[in-house]
């Protein structure tokens, strides 16, 4: 079992719920976890207009008040290397043409470089598809992630720790993306049985 990050980079896809992905930020910054690079790519930046009303410039700001912010296409970025990555990696949330690029080992941009330098090292890679219905196409490709080694970690809703608002929700999709880091948090109520009569 791998031991809880020091150092964990992220990267922003263009799918639903980039909300999630600056939770997370938040989250592991306040935890005390270095978030060592941010890779945001043009359909995150497009799908953070639409749903949040943040401009790229915007977004890209808010991001670099936790880490260095790559685009997907600077290779030149030290994520571009497997000799130097942090000890984890989330991909938040992760677009069905990132996991299928993943899941063929194409390293195209600098999402899919760095998730398959993270898995090739043995480190922990999480993977948060926001997609419904999964075909079998994408059930195949996130397969294959998980047999590679890395932790796929769907962005859904649970109401066993009684959400009262779309925060609720989205701390909880957050707080189950650390989890799979190994990072401890307490941003949902977990599990502890049913109430007692």
């Amino acid at each position: 079992m791998l031991g809880r990050p020091s150092r964990v980079s992220l990267a922003i896809t263009g799918s639903s719920g980039v909300r999630v992905a600056l939770r997370v930020l938040e989250a592991l910054s306040s935890s005390g976890v270095e978030i060592y690079g941010v890779i945001v790519t043009r359909g995150a930046y497009e799908v953070a207009r639409y749903e949040e009303g943040l401009e790229p410039g915007e977004l890209r700001q808010a991001l670099e008040k936790y880490s260095a912010v790559y685009e997907e296409n600077d290779f030149t970025s030290p994520l571009a290397s497997s000799s130097n990555q942090p000890e984890a990696m989330a991909i938040v949330p992760a677009s069905m043409k990132t996991v299928g690029l993943l899941a063929n080992g194409i390293p195209s941009n600098l999402v899919t470089r760095a998730a398959l330098a993270i898995l090739r090292l043995g480190r922990r890679l999480v993977v948060a598809p926001r997609e419904t219905p999964l075909g079998v196409a994408e059930l195949r490709n996130l397969l294959a992630i998980a047999e590679m080694g890395g932790l796929v970690v769907p962005l859904t809703l649970a109401f066993y720790n009684k959400p009262k608002s779309l925060d609720d929700a989205i701390d909880f999709a957050a707080g189950k993306v650390l989890d799979a880091l190994g990072v401890e948090t307490r941003l949902y109520r977990r599990w502890s049985g049913p109430p007692e009569d």
